[in-house]
């Protein structure tokens, strides 16, 4: 027992049954974890939580059963700690306790002398995961929905052993990949058939009958019917991973997440050290980490991701949605191809690509139909369901092929005129209640719809490249945009899996604004004088995802240049027209090559002679920041400065680490010195709400 307490706590019961399994001469000991809420609800563990899986142990090791199998409630296993109460201990005995408690118990299902069982059921990640790697024996349900070890990405360690148990299991490069690298690449969650390739899990049953097939299963092990095999760790490539895996965190981190640092540790601990010894190393790195400001950063962002993302604000009721049967796509370029696959795949209902002549529309929907073959190639996709996709997605070059569509969007070229007329083309062919979304980056959706007779169902509709891989949707409302259109727009984006956020209808609208004026400094740097490799390595210290200039071939320089056009006939006093970055963009020369500026690209390069330091480019970068969130913030453009750190986070990438942009320049005093006040009142960044 613990006298350690989370207050709040929504303690995950253990609940224990007896059950009969058939060719097993005694019961088996079947412990559920359910916290007594639904799947929105998912079970986690606190001290309370460890103390009646603790209690449940004692009562199923004195039954003496054929097996002691952990299972969750319908559709969760557990998610792991409590980590909205790690903030609140007092001090770091209580941070130490608290890990140990955890390692305590889960060691009772690992050095059990009668067989134990992890029935992975659903989601299963942080301590959840691990609970399950300390069992004998794991099936995994197909259904699971997230599994994952994704502490490092709040500014933590896996602190119930599965820094040691893990690689010691699956090998070090894929424990690598769990533990650094996934957490690290936008919290990447593992999918069951891939959990079970790795080794993660013994056996991959279909969800239906999941529960009933475990115990068949388990039963098989016991009677010697069914054998396990699990291949022997190479040991021999754990330094060199190791030291792969550092080089590749300082290139990319520069020292700035403290909690990767100690995973590697850890993992290199794991080699040699008898497992108490390396869950120990565990508790001390978890006690270090717990009162650090990365791991405050860190539940911020995830509060963010996890809670507001969900509840747009703004939204209009639900209930004001139409329903939408047929998705219209106006172009059939990359991006428009790409969002052919999306809706399909989501939405499941016929989308047709439109373009200007039959050429283009075929290479759309090849586009589409390759996407999908790569997609069954690789197990992730069954040959069914691509057989559906193949029949939703079409293509014309007629524009009356939208005629019965609820819902067309436009992908086609950055120009205000070109976008007016192709929704007055459409306007006479669409119904009346059809909506109308641009995917539009920078310009305006109310003035695009000024001239239509429906303006009121006109919507900007903001994707981020690659549109499968980040999950932001900036939904715009434009002048005269009506609710129904604003609620169908939400619906659809949930439908889509993206999170949504409502933005005014602004120049560039929050992500490209903010990644605008932020990187704006970092040209004008160049432009100054400043060496393009300073100006570029000048944010290394904030560990961002990616420097500048990589970020600038990510979007495209035309694309960049163009923005920047937009923003400097809006704001000329804010946004400087770059003329290297026009030269760049004429080129068409890719400016990084094998992580290294172009030297092309840098021959292109007409610079002054006034070059800045590493450290005045960064806080300049940071100054501008602070200055244009403040004026978006007074503008309205969002509701709250929250959302522009949810933008931030999910549309540009901004590290966890950081927390969001608004309160990262309020600790490091940026918000004060340059608009005179914090965005957030003090400590409201320092815990979830």
């Amino acid at each position: 027992m613990s006298d350690i307490s989370f207050p709040n706590e929504v303690v995950t019961r253990s609940l224990l049954r007896l059950v009969t399994v058939p060719g097993v001469d005694r019961p088996a000991a079947l412990i559920t974890l359910d916290n007594g809420l639904d799947h929105t609800k998912p079970n986690t563990f606190g001290p309370g939580g460890l103390t009646s899986l603790d209690a449940a142990l004692d009562e199923a090791f004195a039954a003496k059963p054929a097996f002691i199998a952990v299972t969750g409630k319908p559709y969760i296993f557990c998610v792991g700690a409590d980590i909205t109460g790690l903030p609140l201990l007092p001090d770091r005995d209580a941070a130490l306790a608290v890990g140990r408690l955890g390692h305590r118990v889960f060691a009772r299902l690992k050095d059990s002398e009668i067989p134990t069982f992890a029935f992975v059921n659903g989601a299963a990640m942080g301590g959840g995961l691990e609970l399950a790697l300390h069992c004998h024996y794991r099936t995994l349900s197909g259904g699971a929905a997230a599994l994952a070890l994704p502490e490092v990405s709040l500014g933590l360690v896996p602190g119930w052993g599965g820094t040691q148990l893990l690689p010691n299991l699956i090998g070090i490069p894929a424990a690598t990949q769990v533990i650094l690298q996934n957490p690290l690449m936008q919290n990447r969650m593992l999918k069951p058939k891939q959990a079970a390739e790795m080794g993660i899990a013994d056996v991959l049953l279909e969800p239906a009958d999941f529960l009933e097939r475990s115990l068949e299963w388990a039963a098989g092990v016991l009677r010697g019917e069914t054998t396990v095999n699990r291949p022997e760790v190479d040991r021999d490539m754990w330094a060199g991973v190791l030291y792969f895996a550092r080089q590749t965190l300082d290139q990319r981190l520069h020292g700035a997440v403290p909690a990767a640092y100690k995973a590697l540790d850890l993992l290199e601990t794991a080699k040699d050290a008898d497992f108490a010894a390396g869950t120990a190393a565990e508790d001390e790195a978890l006690a270090d980490l717990v009162f650090s400001e990365e791991l405050r950063s860190g539940l911020y962002a995830f509060d963010l991701v996890q809670r507001r993302a969900k509840r747009p604000a703004g939204a209009p009721d639900r209930g004001l949605a139409r329903e939408v049967t047929k998705v219209g796509i106006v172009g059939a370029g990359l991006m428009a191809s790409q969002l052919a696959l999306l809706f399909a795949r989501r939405l499941q209902v016929p989308v047709v690509l439109t373009d200007l002549d039959q050429a283009r529309v075929d290479k759309g929907v090849a586009y589409v139909h390759t996407e999908i073959e790569k997609a069954v190639g690789k197990g992730r996709m069954d040959k069914g369901t691509a057989a559906k996709l193949y029949g939703l997605v079409s293509g014309s070059v007629d524009k009356a092929a939208f005629s019965d569509a609820d819902f067309v969007i436009e992908a086609v070229f950055e120009d205000l005129d070109v976008k007016k007329q192709v929704w007055a083309e459409l306007e006479k062919i669409v119904s009346p209640e059809a909506v109308l979304a641009t995917n539009t980056s920078s310009l305006s959706v109310t003035a695009m719809a000024a001239d239509l007779e429906h303006p009121e169902r006109v919507v900007g509709f903001h994707f981020f490249n690659p549109v499968a891989v980040l999950p932001l949707l900036e939904i715009v409302r434009g002048e005269r945009t009506d609710d129904a259109t604003l609620a169908t727009a939400f619906a659809v984006g949930r439908q889509l899996k993206k999170s949504c956020v409502l933005v005014s209808d602004a120049p560039a609208f929050v992500v490209n604004r903010l990644l605008t004026r932020f990187l704006g400094e970092i040209f004008a740097a160049v432009d100054a004088g400043t060496p393009p490799e300073l100006a570029d390595s000048a944010l290394d210290p904030l560990g961002l995802p990616m420097r500048p200039l990589a970020l600038l071939q990510l979007v495209g320089p035309a694309v960049a240049h163009h923005v920047g056009g937009t923003l400097h006939a809006a704001f000329p006093d804010r946004f400087g027209v770059s003329d290297n970055l026009r030269r760049i963009a004429e080129s068409g020369r890719p400016v990084v090559v094998d992580d290294q500026i172009n030297p092309e690209v840098v021959a292109l390069l007409q610079v002054g002679d006034q070059p800045l330091t590493a450290e005045q480019v960064r806080q300049r970068a940071l100054d501008a920041l602070a200055s244009e969130v403040r004026l978006m913030l007074d503008e309205g453009v969002v509701a709250e400065p929250q959302d522009i750190d949810l933008c931030m986070i999910l549309g540009a990438g901004w590290p966890f680490h950081l927390g969001g942009v608004t309160p990262y320049l309020d600790r490091t005093g940026t918000s004060e010195r340059v608009t005179g006040a914090r965005f957030l009142p003090l400590g409201a960044a320092s815990l979830p709400a």
